[in-house]
C-alpha cells in the first residue's frame, strides 16, 4: 500500500490503544492488509473493515465509533483514500454532527495525543525544584479531588480502575464438596463405598461457601458534593465491575436506584446513564427523607446476608434532624456495617458541630474521609478489617459531648 494511508491507520490504531482497546501490532498489519484487499468503495465499507479488525468486544464499539468520527472527520479525506484504492467514485455523504456520546471523552483525549502532521514541540528549559523528588503519582495520590485539573482527574480515574479489593469473603450457610472440610457428606460417602462393595469407606467432606458480602452505596449528589461525586461514582463503578452484588443509590432531594446503569462495562456510558436517570443532580439535600424511602422500599431487598453500607454525604441536612436520626438508626440496625464517607474530614480542624452530622455520628461504625486517592485506597483495605481508632466515630462524639 502506497501513500499515507498505512501511516494514518497506524496512528489511528495507537489512538484506539490509548483509549483502552486491546490493539497490538498484529491488528495494525491485519487492518492495512484488509483495507488493501477489500477494494473499499464507500466510507461505510472503510468503517466496517476497520471495525472488524479492531473491535473484539461489544463494549468497545462506542469508543471505536467516536474515535473514527474524530480521526477521519476531515472533509473528503476518506473519499480521497478510497479513490486511490478503488476505480469506483465514492458516493458517501458526510455524517451529520451529533452530540457527545459515551466513550467520546476517552476517544478525544487519546486522539489529542496523536498528531502525526505536527512537528515535535521545542524543548523548554526545565527548572528543578524540591517537588521533583516526589513522583507524579505520589503527588496525585494525596491531591484533593476539588483541586484537580481535567488532566489530573483523567489520571485519577485510571488509577481508580486499577484498585483491587481485599479478600473479604465470609462463610455462608450453603455447603459444597470440599477436600478439607470438617463436615462429613453422608450421601457422597455412601456412594463412594458402593464402588468397592462397602468394604472400604472413603469419607467425603463438605465446607461452607465463601463469598464477598453485598455492598450498598448511598451517595449524596447535592451541590455541596459536586466536586467529589463523579470520582466517587467511578470508584463505585470499579467495585461493580469486580464484584457481583453491588447496589448504588443516588440522592439529593429524592432517591434514585442506578445499580443497573453502573453495571455497564464502559465507565463513560455508565455515568451518562446515571446522569440521564437522575433529576436532582447538584440540587438541595434531604438526607432524612431519602433514607426513609430507602428503608421503606429497598432495605429488605439489598441489605441481607451481612451487607456493608457506604454512606457518602457531608451530613449537611436542610430539614429537621429528628427524621434523619430515626432513619439512620434503622439503617444501622439493618446492615452488618455502616461506613460514613465524608469529604469534610479533609480539613484538619473539622468539628462535628452541624446538627445533621451530630445526628448521624452515633449510628455509624466507621467515619472516614473520601477526598483523594489515598483515602480511597485506605477504604478498600478497611472494608474487610475491624474499625481502626482513626475511623472510630466515638472520637468525634467526644468533641461535642
Amino acid at each position: 500500500m502506497t501513500g499515507k494511508l498505512s501511516e494514518n491507520i497506524t496512528y489511528f490504531a495507537r489512538a484506539l490503544r490509548d483509549a483502552g482497546l486491546p490493539v497490538g501490532p498484529g491488528a495494525i498489519i491485519d487492518a492495512v492488509e484488509a483495507v488493501e484487499a477489500a477494494h473499499i468503495g464507500t466510507r461505510v465499507d472503510f468503517y466496517w473493515t476497520l471495525h472488524a479488525i479492531f473491535v473484539k468486544k461489544h463494549e468497545h464499539s462506542e469508543v471505536f465509533d467516536q474515535a473514527f468520527r474524530i480521526f477521519w472527520r476531515r472533509k473528503a479525506l476518506i473519499e480521497k483514500i478510497i479513490a486511490t484504492l478503488s476505480p469506483f467514485s465514492p458516493a458517501a455523504k458526510d455524517d451529520k454532527p451529533q452530540k457527545k456520546e459515551a466513550g467520546a471523552l476517552r476517544a478525544a483525549e487519546a486522539l489529542l495525543k496523536t498528531k502525526p502532521n505536527e512537528p515535535p514541540p521545542e524543548e523548554e528549559e526545565v527548572e528543578f525544584s524540591a517537588r521533583l523528588t516526589i513522583s507524579e503519582r505520589e503527588v496525585l495520590q494525596s491531591k484533593d479531588f476539588a483541586q484537580m485539573t481535567a488532566e489530573e482527574i483523567a489520571k485519577a480515574r485510571r488509577l481508580i480502575d486499577r484498585l483491587e479489593l481485599p479478600d473479604d469473603r465470609r462463610k455462608t450457610r450453603r455447603l459444597v464438596p470440599s477436600t478439607q472440610g470438617k463436615m462429613i457428606d453422608t450421601r457422597r460417602t455412601f456412594r463412594r463405598s458402593l464402588r468397592n462393595g462397602g468394604a472400604v469407606i472413603d469419607l467425603a467432606w463438605r465446607a461452607p461457601v465463601e463469598k464477598p458480602p453485598p455492598l450498598v452505596a448511598i451517595c449524596d449528589i447535592s451541590g455541596s458534593m459536586a466536586d467529589y461525586t463523579r470520582l466517587f461514582l467511578h470508584f463505585i463503578h470499579a467495585l461493580t465491575d469486580k464484584r457481583r452484588r453491588v447496589h448504588t443509590f443516588l440522592f439529593g432531594t429524592r432517591l434514585t436506584n442506578v445499580s443497573r446503569s453502573l453495571r455497564h462495562r464502559d465507565p463513560d456510558e455508565a455515568l451518562a446513564l446515571c446522569s440521564s436517570q437522575v433529576q436532582d443532580w447538584s440540587g438541595g439535600t434531604r438526607i432524612g427523607t431519602s433514607l426513609h424511602r430507602f428503608n421503606r422500599e429497598w432495605s429488605r431487598r439489598v441489605l441481607g446476608q451481612g451487607a456493608t453500607v457506604l454512606l457518602f454525604t457531608d451530613g449537611l441536612e436542610r430539614d429537621d434532624t429528628d427524621e434523619l436520626r430515626l432513619e439512620i438508626d434503622r439503617l444501622h440496625r439493618s446492615c452488618h456495617k455502616l461506613v460514613w464517607l465524608n469529604p469534610l474530614l479533609r480539613f484538619d480542624g473539622f468539628e462535628a458541630r452541624a446538627s445533621g452530622i451530630r445526628a448521624i455520628l452515633p449510628h455509624v461504625d466507621e467515619f472516614r474521609p473520601i477526598h483523594n486517592l489515598n483515602a480511597m485506597e485506605t477504604l478498600v483495605k478497611a472494608l474487610s478489617k475491624d474499625v481502626s481508632e482513626a475511623a472510630n466515630p466515638k472520637r468525634w462524639l467526644k468533641q461535642v459531648a
